[in-house]
């Protein structure tokens, strides 16, 4: 797999993230913490039921990918939601 960089992986998020709640009021923010990038994901709090899906569901599925996509990478990708 080709080399991705943090800022192509926040662009993923980011179009993830936009897919399921729309364009407006969605905001990533990226930082490193002990190793990790860390993707802070802020939306609407009406869209927040969107985001985190039945039963986490749908977050679990982004974490999902971020934790494939760390592992080629010999990284380690977290997000965090923000309420």
């Amino acid at each position: 797999m080709p080399q991705v960089t943090d800022e192509q992986v926040k662009t993923l998020v980011t179009d993830i993230a936009k897919m399921l709640v729309g364009t407006d009021g969605v905001q990533v923010d990226q930082f490193e913490e002990d190793g990790e990038v860390v993707f802070e994901l802020t939306v609407p709090e009406e869209a927040m039921g969107k985001v985190i899906g039945k039963s986490g569901r749908t977050a679990k599925a982004i974490r999902s990918v971020l934790d494939a996509v760390g592992e080629a990478q010999n990284k380690r990708y977290v997000l965090d939601i923000v309420e």
